[in-house]
Order: structure tokens, then C-alpha cells, then sequence
């Protein structure tokens, strides 16, 4: 049964070694939405720079970011462990930058550290050196948490999530004034199973690439480092060229180049298969 609810935007920022967190973060507001979305009127998004940014040029990368992905947030998770990240043009780093960025429009943060052991011979002591500046500055600004595992982590964030979605305002609104409502412009197509796995798995791939190649030998369809064609029987054949036109008639996937062997995933894809559940 469809219903109206109105979106928010829910960035995740964080430096390349919380890798796990961000998986975490995403996993936690799926099943937020799985639970309230119906009730509170309220569907949260989780997006980031690698899944909801594209190619473009003439300014720095990061300006690209801003304007392309964080400037259209409304809630932003930050997340550090030993690393602060790369530097920006004006900022120590590109996720200090969303995040200073953020708080200028005077929108709910939410800065989480891990305090879980590290090999002292693994990390960047002068990233070491320029977190640990910023989590002091941050001393005076507000509050932020520590967790020491990636289960605290989930805990702490699912408990905090909640209470931010009940006092906060901004999400008061959703539920306060109809007319505010929006109807959600992101729903999930109706799909087959393969055509599920095979968009899981090209989100999954680093360039987001399919490859279906016919040859002497029979057909191949791979992306993620995988052939998904296990068998060169006709049935099994079918069964995944049908995937492959489930995908590009929900424009889930886009063709490059023009003989059909090579498909992209599309900004809606990345979004499409973080709500699949496997």
C-alpha cells in the first residue's frame, strides 16, 4: 500500500577508514524506516559522495561534493576512527569541510569517535595528531560520542537516531503540518530475484560495471569480479539477459558504448539496490 511521507537526506561523512561504520549507518536507518516510516511519515535516505555524486569539472573536487550532495542534506553522521582525511582547499579535511559546511545552515550533526584499538604501525601519526586537534575544538561546540566496537556503535547509533527523529524540530514538521508532506519520489521497482542479485552485485563492483559478452563459447554477464552465468544451458541463459532488460527499462542501469556489451549503474540504481535486502 503506497502513502505519503517526506524524505530527508541523511549524509554520511567520514574519512576512508570506517569502512564498517558506514555500513553500519546505512543498516541502521533501513531498518528505522522498515519500523516508522509508515507511522511517522518520514522515509530517511542515506546518501554520500561515492554513491550520489557524478563526474564533473571545473572546480575542486570536494565544491563538487558540497553542491552536488552535502548542500542537500538534512542530517549529517560524521565518523572518525585514526584518520581525519584528506585536506581540502580551505579545510583539514574534506569531511571537516561537510561538516563545517552543514553546521553553517544550522542543521543537526551527529560526530561519533572510536576509541577501538589500532597497530600503532598501521596509521598516520600526523592523522592521529590533526583528529585528535579536531575532536578538541569540537569539545566546545556540543556534544559528541565514543564507542570502542562496532556492535557499541550500532547500539549507540540506532538508540541516538531514534531519539534525534523524536525531539528534534526539523522532523516534527513531518508530522506536524500536512501540507508539508511529500510523497516520496523513490520507491522500489518491482523486480525479479535475478534482476535483484545482479543489481546488488554491480553496486557492489568498483566501477559500478556489467560486461555481457556473447562468444564462441556461450555468453558471459560479470561485474563484481563474478560471472553470473554459472551455466551456458538456454534456460539459465534467458533467465539473466531478462535481468539485464529489467534493469535498463527501470533505468536502473544505462548502456556505454553500442553494442550492448557494457552497462553502467545510474545514480537511481546505487539507491535502488541500498534498499535491496538479499
Amino acid at each position: 500500500m503506497s502513502y505519503n511521507a517526506k524524505v530527508f537526506n541523511v549524509m554520511i561523512a567520514s574519512p576512508g577508514d570506517v569502512a564498517s561504520e558506514r555500513s553500519i549507518v546505512r543498516d541502521v536507518i533501513y531498518e528505522w524506516n522498515a519500523i516508522h516510516s509508515y507511522s511517522r511519515n518520514i522515509v530517511l535516505l542515506p546518501v554520500g559522495w561515492e554513491t550520489h555524486s557524478s563526474p564533473e569539472m571545473g572546480t575542486s573536487p570536494q565544491e563538487i561534493i558540497n553542491y552536488q550532495v552535502a548542500n542537500k542534506c538534512d542530517l549529517l553522521i560524521g565518523v572518525f576512527w585514526t584518520r581525519l582525511g584528506t585536506p581540502t582547499n580551505k579545510y583539514s579535511s574534506g569531511t571537516v569541510e561537510e561538516i563545517e559546511k552543514h553546521l553553517e545552515f544550522e542543521k543537526p550533526a551527529m560526530l561519533y569517535f572510536s576509541s577501538q584499538p589500532v597497530a600503532i604501525d598501521t596509521v598516520d601519526l600526523d592523522q592521529i595528531a590533526k583528529l585528535k586537534q579536531f575532536k578538541e575544538s569540537c569539545q566546545s561546540r556540543g556534544l559528541y560520542e565514543e564507542y570502542d566496537s562496532h556492535s557499541d556503535f550500532k547500539q549507540k547509533f540506532y538508540h541516538h537516531l531514534q531519539l534525534k527523529l523524536n525531539e528534534h524540530p526539523l522532523f516534527q514538521d513531518a508530522n506536524t503540518f500536512e501540507s508539508e508532506v511529500l510523497e516520496s519520489k523513490t520507491s522500489i521497482p518491482t523486480l525479479s530475484d535475478t534482476a535483484r542479485v545482479l543489481l546488488k552485485e554491480t553496486s557492489l563492483d568498483e566501477h559500478g560495471n556489467i560486461l555481457f559478452i556473447r562468444h564462441m563459447g556461450g555468453t558471459d554477464l560479470q561485474t563484481n569480479g563474478k560471472n553470473l552465468i554459472s551455466s551456458q544451458d538456454r534456460r539459465e541463459v534467458a533467465k539473466w539477459e531478462e535481468a539485464l532488460e529489467e534493469l535498463a527499462t527501470e533505468e536502473l542501469i544505462t548502456e556505454r558504448g553500442h553494442k550492448g556489451e557494457i552497462f553502467e549503474i545510474t545514480n537511481l540504481g546505487y539507491q535502488i539496490a541500498d534498499m535491496i535486502q538479499l
